[in-house]
Parts: C-alpha cells; sequence; structure tokens
C-alpha cells in the first residue's frame, strides 16, 4: 500500500491548522518541504513536546513526506531559542544520517503563518491569493509529520496532543482521545483556579474564546493543540464579544494612521494588503470588487492586537468583508505582477514578549508544561465535519461495538475529506447531529 493510501486510511490532516487532508496534499511535487515547528503564538508548548519526545517519529515522517513528494530539501523551520527541541531533533537526525536541515528562525511573531515560514526559509514571496505550492513548497507541521509516520504503520489518528495551561492547577501536555470533552482536559490538568473563566480554544491572537457556559457540548477535534484558561473579565474574552455592529462603529474612530497596514506580515512580504484602506472601506459601505484585498487576510491580529494605537478592530473589519464578498461569489484576482518584500520588513517583527504584555497575558508567560498525563475517556462524539472538504459519513449503527481504529466515518465518493476512527474501545450509543457518539459506560 503506498503513503498516499496509508495517509488517507489513517485520517491525517493538518493538525496545527484549518485540518486540510493531509493525503491530497501529498498528491503534489514540490522542491521544499518545509515542516513548520515555530509554534509562534504566545504561551503554546504542544510542538516543543513533540519535537522533545517524539523526535524519532517526526524524522521518520519527514523523510517519508520527502520521498512522496520528491522534494530535493526537507527542512524543519523551527525558532532557535527552543534549544532542547532542536538539540533532540539534531541527535536523531545525526544519527540516521538524514538529509533534513533544521532552520532556525528568529523569535517573532507571526514567524508561524505558512506564507512567513516559506519566505523566512526560501526568500520566495507566496502570490497573494495562492499557495506554498506555487514557489515550490509544500508545508506542514510537527504532529501532522508524526501522524504520517504512524500511518506508514497501520496507525490511525485517533489521539492529540494538547497544551493545557492558564488558570489551570497543573498546566501541563496531555494526551487524549478525539471526540473528548473539552472539559475533560481541563480536568487533566488538575482543574482550574478560578471559578468564573473562558478558554481559548488555540492561541490567544486566533485561537476562538469559548465561555464556561458554553463548554458543554464541546468536543475535541484533530485540530485542536492548545486550551488557555483565563478569568471570564479578561481583556481578550472581552475583545471577543463584540458584535459586528460594534466592530463596524467602532471603525469609525479610524484615524487612517495606517499603522495596521505598515505592520501587516502580508504586506510586508509583498502582498496589495492594506487593512487601513479597508478600515476607510467599510465606513462608506464599499464592499465589492474595489476591496477584495480583503481576502489576502490570514487574520494573524497583528493590525488589531498589537499595531492600532486606537485599539479598535482591523481583523474583524477585513473578516466582516472578506465574508461579504464570498458571499456575493468574488475571489481575489492577482494581476500578475511580480512580488518583491517591504524594505525594511525585518524591523517590523514583533517581539513576543511585548505581544505577551499587550494581550496582558505576563501572569501565564512563564507556565513550563513539563509534566505529562495520557488521558483514558469513557465517552466521545466523533465529529463528522473537523477538517476542510464534506463532512464524513457515518459507518457504524447504535448498539455497534467497536474499538481503537476501527473506521466510523467514510470520505463521500469524489469529495474532498478525511476518514474518522474510534478512539476508544465502546458501543455507539448515538449516531446523530453530525457525530457519532462512542461509550464504554452503558446504562
Amino acid at each position: 500500500m503506498d503513503l498516499i493510501t496509508q495517509v488517507q486510511n489513517s485520517g491525517v490532516v493538518g493538525a496545527g491548522g484549518a485540518g486540510f487532508p493531509t493525503h491530497v496534499k501529498l498528491g503534489a511535487q514540490a522542491e521544499y518541504l518545509i515542516i513548520n515547528a515555530a509554534e509562534c503564538e504566545p504561551l503554546l508548548q504542544t510542538d516543543q513536546y513533540l519535537m522533545r519526545e517524539r523526535a524519532a517519529e517526526l524524522v521518520g515522517g519527514v523523510l517519508l513526506t520527502k520521498a512522496q513528494v520528491q522534494a530535493e530539501k526537507a527542512v524543519i523551520a523551527v525558532k532557535g531559542k527552543y534549544g532542547d527541541a532542536i538539540a533532540a531533533m539534531r541527535a536523531v537526525i545525526e544519527e540516521q544520517q538524514a538529509e533534513i536541515e533544521i532552520f532556525e528562525l528568529q523569535n517573532f511573531y507571526p514567524a508561524g503563518d505558512e506564507q512567513m515560514t516559506v519566505y523566512e526559509v526560501t526568500g520566495r514571496s507566496v502570490p497573494p491569493g495562492g499557495i506554498p505550492l506555487n514557489v515550490g513548497c509544500v508545508v506542514s507541521n510537527v504532529a501532522t509529520m508524526i501522524n504520517v509516520f504512524e500511518a506508514s504503520e497501520g496507525t490511525a489518528v485517533t489521539h492529540k496532543y494538547v497544551s493545557v495551561l492558564g488558570e489551570v492547577n497543573n498546566p501541563r501536555v496531555i494526551r487524549i482521545p478525539v471526540g473528548a470533552a473539552l472539559s475533560e482536559c481541563l480536568v487533566a490538568a488538575g482543574g482550574t483556579t478560578i471559578e468564573d473563566f473562558a478558554i481559548i480554544r488555540g492561541g490567544p491572537m486566533m485561537g476562538k474564546v469559548v465561555r464556561k457556559d458554553e463548554l458543554e457540548g464541546l468536543y475535541l477535534k484533530k485540530t485542536d493543540g492548545a486550551l488557555i484558561v483565563l478569568p471570564a473579565d479578561h481583556y481578550l474574552v472581552q475583545r471577543s464579544e463584540l458584535t459586528e455592529e460594534q466592530i463596524l462603529n467602532r471603525a469609525r474612530k479610524c484615524i487612517q494612521c495606517r499603522q495596521c497596514t505598515d505592520g501587516c506580515p502580508r504586506n510586508q512580504i509583498g502582498h496589495d494588503l492594506n487593512p487601513h484602506k479597508m478600515m476607510r472601506a467599510v465606513m462608506m459601505d464599499e464592499v465589492d470588487e474595489s476591496v477584495q484585498e480583503a481576502l489576502l487576510c490570514c487574520a494573524c491580529g497583528v493590525c488589531e492586537m498589537y499595531s492600532c494605537p486606537m485599539g479598535i478592530d482591523p481583523r474583524q473589519v477585513n473578516i466582516i468583508i472578506a465574508n461579504k464578498l464570498r458571499a456575493k461569489g468574488i475571489r481575489y484576482q492577482h494581476d500578475g505582477s511580480e512580488i518583491i518584500a517591504r524594505e525594511g520588513r525585518e524591523y517590523t517583527k514583533i517581539p513576543p514578549a511585548r505581544l505577551i504584555a499587550r494581550l496582558q497575558l505576563d501572569k501565564w508567560d512563564h507556565q513550563h508544561l513539563d509534566s505529562f498525563v495520557d488521558v483514558q475517556s469513557t465517552t466521545v462524539r466523533l465529529l463528522m465535519s473537523q477538517h476542510i472538504g464534506a463532512p464524513s459519513i457515518p459507518a457504524v449503527a447504535v448498539g455497534d461495538a467497536v474499538t481503537v481504529g476501527q473506521v466510523v466515518g467514510t470520505i463521500p465518493e469524489g469529495a474532498l475529506g478525511s476518514t474518522i476512527h474510534a478512539s476508544i474501545n465502546g458501543t455507539v450509543t448515538a449516531v446523530e447531529n453530525g457525530y457519532v457518539e462512542i461509550s464504554t459506560q452503558l446504562s
């Protein structure tokens, strides 16, 4: 069985992003295979743990993928500050005499943005609206490469490694079945230290805020990598609750200083993305082809969480405009001009320490997630849509006995999608509302 089929059968998707099915990406040919190991969002430590503790599987996945996409170069792009992780990977690379380069990134945000990583490693700017393959690159991340290696040995994606930190008693990395309740992650970290809290599902810049009363009914996906527990009245929580009307009303305060544009990472690599112009356009209610550049926004948050002196919301305005453009069927059309990075780009890179201060996260900046727990769940809900593409089709019925790794969701014929597998041994107790529930505790 070839690697693409093994990866498809194992349900491997991009573990650190939107969940693009990896078997499709493996069908490409590229000059570079780049492993994005920057883990650039503040506080997160999952990839660092995996690079230290599972370096052999990571290197194995990189070598398999490099051969599959016929890459001339395989590069692990990792922040130079992650010394222990780099040492662990170098030891395996040297032992196996693997043709893999470690590229040490500077410590800045957003070093881990896919297109930033490509530029740092190759000096090439991905075309606006394009993908890394347009400049000869395939990009993946640490957990995905480990999953590719495991797929080659017949092991499906059934568990996730997750950083759980912030206002918890025992901040740590956990390994937990896909489909486990998010509340189980908090229990595995010793519970919360405060009564009234919210969590950020992902990183503080791009993650989704979930209130305590919204936690019930939320279950772990293949793309989850971190949960950050914060006080319910934290600055980031309050910002997340702004309505579209409030965001647009706040936009009227924009002074057109263009600091959002000057700091925009995509603008800095040569894309024609100008958030200050989007602020002006939305005030004038101009949402047509003339503002198609909003579709280039990667939602990194630099413009509104770091650059804007008014504390208003260029990113959210970009997102609102982009959603309206998509609803009208408008897509970005690049004029074919050469993409040239801006002069002075090096001086716009954001030091994480200053970003952490702006985000009011200093209190949790020095938590070290050295301890590890392997969580055993008794009930899971496996969403049939936890990846880019079509939802999977349930392949089991209520009452079926299943074992870990058994297929419970299949890809629709001819569609982009991912296979879903049982993550615990048990009995199927529900097949409804887009999920399959499995339990080991039957009443």
